[in-house]
């Protein structure tokens, strides 16, 4: 359960559009329940101590970015339910801090007897969190659904001439289509290593189908983005692609191979 994939949007700009969707939903919800004594306020005070809970909801939240993007990179990119909870958890904890001192220090900072911890989570902010964090639970996934589907769009597919054989790729992780006999090879990263996987197809149907590739040779195809250097061994050349993949290039394709290599890098 907790290693299921969760859809996440790992844009940090997102998320902040988030934090200040947070900070306006806070701000409206303490406006009109009135938790935390608001109701003994004036308006104008209202308006003064207010903000000042929703602007601290949304700094805790934008406080959980770059906590989520060390977890997003150390589980290269696998975002799951276990991450998503864990998130969930600083939140909640943080908020807690945060409120417990503005209420003691902002709103009541005169007050002989405040509400003690047990009374202030029981009563205040545990049913305050119940309303506030299905925007957030919510919000992230709205927002990591978009990301995938979004992303997903982006991806290139090698179609096998079986009904079910086929394999999508996001243009980034494609290295090189290496023809071998009635199929071809396709070179991938995954995670941060270099994955293969055959397709019953002809080198020349992805040619087709994927035209960005570049053919280096009768029997490859490479993704220019990939292009690390040019190697020449006893006369022969290659090119060195991303994870020491080394592909030949023939003496017809040279000078095309070079033009759009040297073109790219330039």
């Amino acid at each position: 359960m907790l290693k299921t994939p969760f859809p996440f949007d790992s844009k940090q700009w997102h998320h902040l559009l988030l934090a200040l969707g947070l900070a306006i939903w806070v701000f409206l919800f303490l406006f009109f329940t009135e938790p935390l004594d608001v109701g003994e306020l004036s308006d104008a005070e209202k308006f003064t101590y207010l903000p000042l809970y929703a602007l601290a909801e949304g700094i805790l939240y934008c406080l959980l970015i770059p906590v989520q993007k060390y977890v997003f990179n150390k589980g290269n990119t696998q975002w799951t339910v276990g991450n998503e909870l864990f998130v969930y958890g600083i939140f909640a904890f943080i908020s807690f801090i945060g409120t417990r001192m503005i209420y003691l220090y902002i709103v009541v900072p005169y007050e002989p007897n405040p509400y003690s911890i047990s009374t202030f989570l029981r009563h205040i902010f545990l049913p305050a969190l119940v309303t506030v964090l299905p925007i957030v639970v919510f919000g992230r996934w709205a927002l990591g659904k978009y990301a995938s589907k979004k992303a997903e769009a982006t991806k290139v597919e090698i179609r096998g001439e079986g009904n079910y054989e086929s394999l999508k790729l996001f243009w980034d992780d494609l290295i090189c289509v290496k023809a071998d006999d009635n199929y071809v090879e396709v070179a991938f990263l995954n995670k941060k290593d270099v994955s293969k996987q055959l397709i019953r197809t002809k080198l020349s149907a992805v040619e087709k189908a994927i035209p960005d590739l570049l053919r280096t040779h009768r029997s490859y195809l490479i993704n220019p983005l990939h292009f690390q250097q040019f190697k020449k061994d006893n006369g022969k050349l290659s090119v060195e692609l991303s994870l020491q993949q080394t592909v030949p290039v023939s003496k017809t394709n040279t000078s095309k191979v070079k033009d759009a290599l040297l073109t790219a890098t330039d």
